[in-house]
Parts: structure tokens; C-alpha cells; sequence
């Protein structure tokens, strides 16, 4: 599923052909995705995309001062900037026809993903205005964690992958992060001492920042805008290397569920 990277790979990619470029023709060839895409997006027709950010694993096109397009990729999605006039592929649910004679098309075979319209203030959209800070911001640091840890017998990583705590920290960069830390993700989270959540704060910055730089994590069908796979699953120290030996220390690397999810820690350099 595309992460933060992946979706920050993708804002980088998408925004030199959308920005300041005129809506001119809105196509909608299947509006079942996560949520109906609603009827009044036929009404971009005509609007200048005036900005393109990314809030989460959200992605907003600001069209006016009061009215942004938010998408997200799901489970599968992919956004791709094309020709206006190339082939639709299978699975191409939405697409802006633009006045540069590209197209933004949303291809998402699973359908997870959504095209959904933002009136007003976008802070305060239903899907946004309870997300964690951005953990590439000055807001998100070991403090931060620890304040929100207090009392919280959830395990860690389950923890550090909570929305509302911080954005964006999914299961891979989760695993990655609390290795470099030297954390057992099993531990709970208000257990972990303020200093070792400054060392966690860093190694999240620092191994979301290598991602990005990377092009994202390729894994399953995630594709960025110029349709090649992310490069890095090939630096991952712990995700996916259950049973095989830990980089470090060549101790076994374990697997386990947290919260539903596959868990992989090294139990002698993680404590």
C-alpha cells in the first residue's frame, strides 16, 4: 500500500505538469471507489490549479480559496500524467484533461483510493482535521511522542503508527525506524524513556527522508508518476527478513503481530 513516500514521490512528480494549468475537461469513468466520487467534481471545469500539497497520504489540488480536490491511492492506486490523447488503462477511474495536453488519471484496481471535493477551510475536513503532526515538521519530535505515550500500554510501533500521534508512519518505515532505535516494538509506549523517543523521532525523519529520496518502497503493484517502481526495499534492515540473519548482529530476525500486522525486530539489538 503506498505510504508517505510513495505519496510524497508522487505530489513531486505530479506537481510541474498540473500547476497553473486550467481544467478543462473532467471524466469520471467509475465513481465506485472507497466513497461515490460525487457529481459536483464536473464542476472543476474551468477552475486553475493553483497549488498541490499533501496532508498524510492525502493529495489536495486547490482550486479556489475555498474549494480543493483531495485524492488518495488506497490500497493500489497510482496517479499518472500522460498525453490527453493516450490509451485508458484498465482500472483508469478518473482523469483532469488539462490546457498542456496532459491528463492526471487515477488508476486504482482495487478501488481503496478516492476523488472527493473539499469545501472551506480543509483543516477542518472530516478525514483531516484529527491527523498527528507531519513527522518531517519541527512539531514532530521525541517530546511530542513522549507527552502523547503518557499512560499508554499499547505496544510501540502500534503507537507510532496511530494517526492521530503522527501521520504517515507506516508499517514498513515503523519496523525500519524502531530497529535504528534499538526498540522492541513490542514494548509499551509509555515505557520507552524520553530519550530513546528522541532517538526515535530522528530515526523516523531520517528513515522517511531516505525513502523519499529513494522514490518510495517497491512493494506489490506501487508505481510513482513516471510508472517505475520505488528502489527502497533493497536498504530495508529488518521488514520482510523474517528467519533471515539481522545486518548487525546476525542474531535470527522474528516475526510477530502487532495490531494485525506483520512485525519484524532482531530480539538481541532491539530491547
Amino acid at each position: 500500500m503506498p505510504e508517505l513516500p510513495e505519496v510524497e514521490t508522487t505530489l513531486r512528480g505530479v506537481s510541474p505538469w498540473v500547476m497553473e494549468q486550467e481544467i478543462l475537461t473532467v471524466n469520471v469513468y467509475n465513481s465506485s471507489l472507497r466513497w461515490p466520487i460525487p457529481p459536483e467534481v464536473n464542476d472543476l471545469t474551468g477552475h486553475i490549479i493553483k497549488r498541490v500539497f499533501r496532508r498524510a497520504k492525502y493529495l489536495l489540488f486547490k482550486v479556489s480559496e475555498k474549494q480543493h480536490l483531495l485524492m488518495h491511492l488506497g490500497m493500489s492506486g497510482v496517479i499518472r500524467v500522460v498525453d490527453a490523447n493516450a490509451d485508458l488503462l484498465k482500472h483508469d477511474h478518473f482523469e483532469l484533461v488539462l490546457s498542456n495536453g496532459r491528463a492526471l488519471r487515477l488508476n486504482d484496481p482495487r478501488r481503496f483510493g478516492c476523488v472527493l471535493l473539499v469545501d472551506g477551510d480543509h483543516t477542518e475536513f472530516n478525514l483531516l482535521k484529527k491527523l498527528g503532526p507531519e513527522p518531517l515538521t519541527d512539531e514532530f519530535d521525541g517530546q511530542w511522542l513522549k507527552t502523547h505515550a503518557y499512560n499508554k500500554q499499547v505496544a510501540v510501533k502500534k503507537f507510532i503508527m496511530n494517526n492521530h500521534i503522527v501521520v504517515g508512519v507506516g508499517n514498513i518505515y515503523a519496523a525500519e525506524s524502531l530497529f535504528l532505535s534499538g526498540i522492541n516494538p513490542k514494548r509499551a509506549a509509555k515505557n520507552i524513556s524520553q530519550d530513546r523517543y528522541h532517538t526515535l523521532a530522528k530515526n523516523i525523519k531520517t528513515v522517511l527522508s531516505r525513502a523519499i529520496r529513494s522514490g518510495g518502497t517497491t512493494l506489490n503493484d506501487f508505481k510513482n508518476t513516471d510508472d517505475k517502481p520505488g528502489y527502497f526495499k533493497q536498504k530495508l534492515l529488518v521488514y520482510g527478513r523474517q528467519g533471515k540473519p539481522c545486518l548487525v548482529c546476525k542474531t535470527e530476525i522474528k516475526n510477530t503481530l502487532i495490531g494485525q500486522r506483520a512485525s519484524c525486530y532482531c530480539p538481541n539489538c532491539q530491547k
